[in-house]
């Protein structure tokens, strides 16, 4: 019994020492397409600011708009009607 506590323990100890060196361990894949991520959003963000400052958009539109770029997604592209 005292053995499978002791194994139960060292079990736990690895698995946090090994989750702690993960998160401290720089992972270079994750940031370049997190960089690009961003860099997307970030261009879209810049184009529907300039958008709405030239008035080709209206104040629902931009807010819908950011509101999208908030939530990590890119706005949709909204046509104007007829």
């Amino acid at each position: 019994m005292v053995v499978l506590a002791v194994f139960l323990q060292l079990f736990i100890l690895v698995g946090a020492l090994y989750d702690t060196a993960r998160l401290c361990a720089p992972d270079t894949r994750r940031e370049d397409s997190r960089l690009r991520r961003n860099s997307k959003l970030e261009q879209s963000e810049t184009r529907l600011v300039a958008r709405r400052l030239h008035g080709r958009i209206d104040s629902v539109a931009y807010r819908s708009g950011m509101r999208d770029l908030a939530e990590g997604r890119r706005p949709a592209r909204r046509r104007w009607p007829g």
